[in-house]
């Protein structure tokens, strides 16, 4: 479809699409004149940062930098790339996204992916049921699956062989590129592709829609020295950071709860015993995409990861990436058994229903894990305890919760509560007072390019960059400008590569006859990328006359390409020139001769 009708329906869908509604259904949004503001659903914040500006159709968060339009903000919130975040509004305002020059042969890649997926799915579930799966199912039924939860869960099992399933899938007529693509593959040495799963006990990972889009699998060998458990790599359909074993199922349990857990078999286990709001990471830590994507189906997050000391970090991290989605989160403790799997076998679903009932808040977590750690009984470990406690306590927003957990570690530690009081408002107080100093820090560091990792060029050109941005702004509200500018500027003017290609990627859509937007660039941006073009946006320099203003802009530029082209300069080239800059505001030829402006006065 042409570029100038695909702009058309994008522009129609933003119409119907508007951002305060569409942001409204996932942010609590307080009106402030043709301004919204609320808490920034990709950041934890207490006071309210982020702004969605009806009159441009546009977010930015002024606290973490977040920003674009209806489409990035899907993008960002729903774990989508472009197209998709397209395809997600339309559905949702009863609209048809047009196919886009390259989108048929995007989207036919993507579906030939699920449809390898879907047959090596169905390959290993018939493995799993020939003769040569009577391991692995010995091993399913030895970890007490039932013939319907492994039907259930569509598990199967990959044959000890070299290339059974590149052979099986080449014979239904897929390509090598194809197999590897899909990530079942792995390319040899000599260029031939063998299988990555092999005499392993198979668990397909399948999205909210019911496509197999990944797979994950367990050696059956402990023997062996190859990976316990691997995964997938990321392919066009599955991302690790975005994908949940089990959300298939647990998005549709009751109760708006989800249970988070180290591994499949967890999942699985739990499921079969009555627990269908299970899932579990594919083969990574949890993400703020993970988060995200539960906050989608639930209020609340249950956590159980393992109680060793890396268990413990990774519950930790967990905690405060669920917090930051806006999810209530509750602690699994339990003894006797290392995982959820275990437990169940050993004392039955009942107990761990009351495993459940007893789960206590992520402070209990912390001040429980302090406790283990230290021993009362000797006066400098209590001390220890106690300062590791206040700390905890400081990072409290309620005082009430706050308050009964004081009364608790007083009881404890036999501390009289008002000392302990007194330690936490100090600790609060200073807690304060550091994060407004980083807040201020990294908004100065913001505002001078320092640690930029997208545009790292800034810091060392801060003049010439702040011209650039207030430009490509000024450039984006009058396409017109562009012709105006005399000498007009180029790509080569530009001194940082970032600014340099937003720049370029406007003056091609301007040439084309098109009014680019910032919807438009985004199509071919990163999130953070249109996030760094909205705050320029967001943050452009006003003015009267803005004509005069982006003159202004594109003269810095100039000199500044006049100052790079001197440095490039021998020192009798650049003495030449500044001989004949002189001579010339002199009135004097390069011979001596008075020029004829001298003659002419």
């Amino acid at each position: 479809m042409a570029r100038e009708n695909f702009a058309v329906f994008v522009d129609n869908l933003k119409a119907r699409a508007a951002i305060e509604d569409v942001v409204g259904q996932y942010v609590a949004l307080k009106r402030n004149g043709n301004r919204y503001v609320g808490l920034c659903p990709f950041h934890s914040e207490k006071t309210g940062s982020f702004t969605v500006f009806a009159d441009t159709q546009s977010y930015y968060c002024f606290g973490c930098g977040a920003g674009g339009d209806v489409i990035t903000f899907i993008r960002s919130i729903e774990n989508l790339d472009y197209m998709d975040a397209l395809h997600f509004l339309a559905d949702r305002y009863g609209m048809t996204v047009p196919e886009r020059e390259g989108e048929g042969e995007y989207r036919h890649r993507r579906a030939v992916i699920l449809e390898i997926n879907k047959e090596a799915a169905r390959h290993f579930r018939e493995v799993l049921l020939s003769p040569e799966g009577a391991g692995c199912l010995a091993y399913y039924r030895k970890r007490a699956l039932t013939d319907a939860t492994i039907r259930h869960f569509g598990l199967g099992y990959a044959k000890d062989s070299w290339d059974d399933l590149v052979g099986h899938l080449r014979k239904k007529g897929y390509t090598i590129d194809q197999i590897e693509t899909a990530g079942l593959g792995i390319r040899g040495k000599k260029g031939g592709l063998y299988d990555r799963f092999r005499d392993r006990a198979i668990f397909p990972i399948i999205d909210t829609t019911g496509n197999v889009i990944a797979f994950g699998g367990r050696r059956l060998d402990d023997t062996k020295p190859d990976a316990k458990y691997i995964n997938s790599p990321d392919t066009p359909v599955f991302k690790k950071s975005r994908a949940l074993f089990g959300l298939n199922f647990a998005k549709n349990a009751p109760g708006e709860r989800l249970l988070l857990c180290e591994g499949n078999i967890d999942v699985i286990s739990l499921h079969q015993a009555g627990f269908p709001f299970a899932v579990a990471a594919c083969g990574t830590a949890i993400t703020s995409e993970h988060a995200r994507l539960m906050a989608r189906y639930a209020k609340e997050v249950y956590l159980s990861l393992d109680s060793d000391e890396a268990g413990q970090r990774a519950a930790r991290k967990a905690m405060a990436l669920l917090e930051e989605a806006g999810l209530r989160v509750k602690v699994l403790s339990y003894s006797g058994a290392k995982d959820p799997d275990e437990y169940l076998q050993k004392f039955g679903p009942e107990r761990f229903e009351k495993v459940l009932e007893a789960s206590g808040s992520p402070i209990r977590f912390e001040l429980n894990r302090a406790l283990r750690q230290h021993d009362l009984s000797i006066p400098e470990e209590k001390a220890e305890f106690l300062k590791a406690a206040c700390a905890i306590l400081a990072g409290v927003n309620s005082p009430v919760e706050q308050e009964i957990y004081l009364s608790r570690v007083a009881k404890e530690t036999e501390i009289p509560i008002d000392m302990l009081r007194a330690e936490v408002k100090t600790m609060s107080e200073r807690r304060v007072a550091e994060a407004r100093k980083k807040a201020l820090r990294a908004e100065r560091e913001r505002t001078d390019g320092i640690r930029d990792r997208l545009n790292p060029e800034r810091s060392a050109n801060l003049r010439a960059a702040r011209a650039e941005e207030a430009l490509i702004a000024l450039l984006l509200k009058h396409p017109d400008y562009l012709k105006k500018l005399d000498p007009p500027v180029t790509e080569a003017d530009f001194v940082t590569t970032f600014n340099r290609r937003i720049f370029a990627l406007l003056w091609e859509e301007i040439e084309a006859g098109l009014s680019p937007s910032l919807s438009s660039l985004a199509a071919r941006l990163t999130t953070e990328e249109t996030a760094r073009l909205t705050q320029y946006t967001v943050q452009a320099v006003t003015a009267e006359d803005e004509l005069r203003l982006a003159r202004d802009c594109a003269e810095v530029l100039h000199e500044q390409a006049k100052q790079a082209s001197l440095a490039a300069l021998s020192p009798d080239e650049i003495q030449n020139y500044l001989d004949r800059k002189r001579n010339a505001k002199e009135g004097v030829n390069s011979d001596g001769r008075e020029s004829e402006k001298a003659d002419r006065r």
